[in-house]
């Protein structure tokens, strides 16, 4: 469509220069003219005042006529005609266009509705059937059509994800018996990233493990949704160890990649590992979400790797250890929280602080009281506070004792903290 508009914007300029070469060589004609005709007088020996007179108008068009003689009538009505010309037969076009690509479209979503019901109620009939070569048949058939063989494979797709054994097996084969495998093939190998992924879904729903090649290449793509995809589609594949891509992965493991990865563990019931095995990995975004699925799953017998992240150079290691050490309240971690503090930046001092106040330990309580004596910055001492009272009456009975000391700002922060109209 932008191709045929184009070409009428060329032709229109077309028209527009063979329209304004006449005018220009009219032009041309009477500026020689008018230049004959000035030398003619000055010849005759017309006055001094007319010579100046006729010098000057000369000059004057000239200096009005640059390219566009805009003050030649014939120019200025054609232009303006072949411009309405343009708009009109432009809107024509691009309304036409768009009236019939919009009802293609809801032909094809209707159609395509009408057919996935069909289709899958066909796809289910020739998998529990044993008789199944008409069915077979009338799939064959059914698959020459492109737009139907699109329908067809979605529709398998779905279906494998809710069979298994023999079921899903069979479903394999008339997969490939379709020869819908070299299809998918050829999708995965696409120059186009949207198309290779589409390629890497349709083969690792299908369990045909041979694209493992192209999706480990896929790992270290810059594209993060190719990345993303060809990690989904190795887990599929890898029954025995879905989370093995993990063991290599160089390129940054983001947490849209974690989330939806997190959504494949859930909805595909997939055996959940310790996540141990990957808090020394090299890849520090790997490390994270290894720790995040220690909290999600509540694996409190993986603590001392929870430790051992605590003291990892990287601070977003350690600030999302700590949080881990709060949300599932690993108490063996206090003493080396307790540790840390001092060493630690103000982003990690506020977690370690808020981690503690979740674990409700009254052997932290002379560490917290140090925490509101010491520290400077209110955001610590009123966390500080809040972790004492979580404690329970042993905590309120300190921050009410803490209230009678002369120093004026603990009285402010205990008493904001144990106003019930603000907690």
């Amino acid at each position: 469509m932008s191709k045929a508009i184009k070409r009428i914007y060329l032709l229109a300029i077309g028209i527009m220069l063979l329209l304004y070469v006449p005018d220009v060589l009219a032009y041309q004609q009477s500026e020689d003219s008018l230049s004959t005709s000035v030398s003619s007088t000055v010849d005759e020996s017309q006055s001094l005042e007319e010579d100046e007179f006729q010098s000057s108008e000369i000059e004057e068009e000239r200096r009005m006529f640059l390219f566009v003689d805009m003050t030649h009538p014939t120019f200025m009505l054609w232009f303006l005609i072949t411009v309405i010309i343009i708009a009109i037969i432009g809107q024509l076009i691009t309304l036409t266009w768009i009236l019939i690509t919009r009802n293609k479209i809801q032909s094809d979503q209707k159609k395509r509705s009408d057919f996935m019901e069909r289709y899958q109620t066909l796809l289910v009939d020739y998998l529990f059937s044993e008789d199944d070569e008409d069915l077979f048949n009338e799939i064959k058939q059914i698959a020459k059509s492109e737009f139907n063989r699109k329908i067809l494979i979605d529709q398998m797709i779905d279906l494998s994800i809710n069979l298994g054994g023999e079921s899903k097996e069979k479903l394999k084969e008339l997969y490939i018996k379709l020869n819908f495998d070299r299809e998918s093939f050829a999708k995965a190998n696409d120059f186009k990233w949207h198309i290779r992924i589409k390629g890497f879904k349709e083969l690792s729903f299908m369990n045909i493990k041979e694209v493992n090649d192209k999706l480990e290449r896929a790992l270290k793509s810059k594209n993060d949704i190719e990345r993303m995809e060809a990690q989904l589609a190795m887990a599929r594949l890898n029954e025995d160890d879905p989370y093995k891509f993990l063991d290599n992965l160089q390129k940054p493991f983001t947490l849209w990649e974690q989330l939806n990865f997190h959504e494949l563990i859930v909805s595909h019931n997939l055996p959940i590992p310790d996540f141990s095995r990957w808090t020394n990995s090299p890849n520090i975004t790997v490390i994270i979400f290894a720790l995040r699925m220690i909290q999600v799953f509540k694996h409190t017998h993986e603590v001392q790797a929870v430790i051992g992240c605590l003291s990892h150079p990287d601070d977003k290691v350690r600030n999302t250890a700590i949080k881990v050490c709060g949300e599932i309240h690993l108490k063996e971690t206090l003493p080396h929280l307790k540790q840390m503090y001092k060493n630690e930046d103000f982003t990690n001092c506020l977690a370690i602080v808020h981690a503690m106040g979740k674990m409700q330990d009254e052997s932290v309580l002379g560490f917290l009281k140090l925490v509101i004596d010491k520290e400077e910055d209110a955001q610590l001492q009123i966390e500080a506070a809040l972790a004492i009272a979580n404690m329970g009456e042993t905590g309120i009975a300190a921050l009410e004792k803490l209230m009678k000391s002369e120093y004026k700002d603990y009285q402010i922060i205990i008493r904001h903290v144990l106003d019930k109209r603000i907690n």
